[in-house]
């Protein structure tokens, strides 16, 4: 095996399937004694996508105050009046 000028190094099918490393897994490479170890990254190590997005969504609106219960009624307008016609079917 060999490091390429990029410095990548192609893991061996068989390797990669005892190891259950998939496309996608993240690993981690740490030196321990001399030797450089390949592993699988821990779960909840690194944030899931969703998660990087609702922390950078988090408070980035201001509502002036308002209860989210405020907002919500806020985005769904008034109530239909209860002595209104009923809307006609198509």
């Amino acid at each position: 095996m060999r490091i390429t000028s990029k410095g990548q190094v192609t893991i061996p099918q068989d390797v990669r399937e005892a190891a259950g490393l998939m496309p996608g897994t993240d690993v981690e490479i740490v030196i321990e004694r001399g030797a450089v170890i390949l592993r699988k990254r821990a779960p909840g190590k690194r944030p899931s996508r969703g998660r990087k997005l609702v922390e950078r969504l988090r408070g980035a609106s201001d509502f002036g105050g308002m209860s989210a219960d405020e907002v919500i009624a806020l985005m769904r307008g008034p109530l239909a009046d209860a002595d209104a016609p009923p809307r006609k079917r198509r």
